[in-house]
């Protein structure tokens, strides 16, 4: 609570006479007696030394007013200016989920910006605390789910193998057991983004075959695609890539699932892998109706789903999770609609 009572202390100080702005008024009336007074001396001494000086005085003051007035300028502008310069630097940070940034009120002279620090920094701490609070509440009740939900499958799987059901009956298990796989999914995946976007999970790095990894994927998702009589066009250069092996899975599996998701039948999915020296460009492209103006907006927000028909087979954490996977292995991704019809992603990774 240290920072609530630093708070406190400041904001219940006694109230300066001379605010932030009568300050500013203040120095600029001295920038402009002193750049005057500094060219009527030069004046008084160039006549004294030179009789023959003729330059006017009021260009004397012109030429003193950019010189000096540069220079006191430069010196106002960084007492003023830069405070709130650090300040905007700060609520970017914050905007981009950064909640531990800290701004040092005893560093300004100014009373107003050691309480607009100070508020800030309680700002921060706040929205630390409430984050810290709601990623637990959603880390704990998750997996408080799995063990209950593991169950239901279970003896929903056990019910699917008996003889005496009716076809109704039989319906209702498929129904039941669908729905907790649906569920089990969505907890897995709420627990592991919980985890990755409070770096929980230790980011191990080995050295494997990225190819021979998205080859896996693929073989693994061959139900999906083979049911639906897509054709895989593959090309993949070998690539030897130090990063999170178990982490890049669920990219791969997560791009290239909903690649076959959004494909109609008897169509054709694109996937490439390109090894470029210190870079190496990995994309995936369907042949679906595109992504629309908004869901480009939206696309890796959790809970997001952009095609509404699709609902029952996804979750809207597949593409929140990869986003968060590629910036903590330091990689982009980017998704744009093709000419000829459906989308592209690109996932971009570096050399280590």
């Amino acid at each position: 609570m240290k920072i609530r009572e630093t708070f406190e202390k400041i904001r219940n100080r006694k109230k300066e006479r001379l605010t932030l702005s009568v300050r500013m008024v203040l120095w600029v009336q001295l920038e402009l007696l002193a750049c005057v007074g500094l060219a009527f001396l030069i004046d008084e001494i160039a006549h004294t030394f030179n009789s023959n000086w003729n330059i006017p005085l009021l260009l004397e003051i012109v030429i003193v007013s950019v010189v000096v007035g540069g220079v006191m300028t430069a010196i106002i502008s960084k007492t003023f200016f830069n405070p709130i310069k650090n300040l905007r630097l700060a609520m970017d940070r914050v905007a981009n989920g950064d909640f531990s940034i800290h701004l040092d009120p005893n560093k300004s002279s100014s009373g107003e910006i050691k309480e607009l620090y100070a508020g800030f920094n309680l700002m921060t701490y706040e929205l630390n605390a409430t984050e810290i609070l709601q990623t637990d509440f959603i880390s704990n009740v998750s997996h408080e789910f799995k063990t209950p939900i593991n169950a239901i499958e279970g003896y929903s799987t056990l019910l699917q193998g008996c003889e005496n059901l009716n076809s109704e009956q039989q319906g209702y298990v498929e129904k039941i057991l669908f729905n907790t796989e649906r569920l089990s999914s969505l907890v897995s995946n709420i627990l592991l983004l919980s985890k990755i976007e409070n770096q929980s999970i230790q980011s191990k790095r080995d050295i494997f075959s990225l190819d021979e990894q998205i080859r896996e994927t693929i073989v693994a998702l061959e139900t999906a695609w083979a049911s639906k009589n897509i054709e895989l066009d593959v090309e993949l250069d070998g690539v030897k890539y130090n990063g999170n092996e178990i982490m890049l899975r669920h990219v791969w599996s997560n791009l290239i699932g909903n690649a076959v998701k959004f494909t109609p039948e008897n169509s054709t999915v694109s996937i490439t892998l390109e090894n470029r020296k210190d870079e190496f460009i990995f994309s995936v492209a369907d042949q679906g109706e595109g992504l629309s103006e908004e869901a480009q907006k939206h696309l890796f927000d959790k809970f997001y789903q952009a095609d509404t028909s699709h609902k029952a087979e996804g979750n809207g954490l597949g593409l929140a999770l990869v986003k968060q996977i590629l910036t903590i292995e330091g990689g982009d991704i980017t998704a744009e609609n093709l000419n000829g019809g459906g989308c592209r992603f690109t996932v971009t990774l570096y050399a280590k």
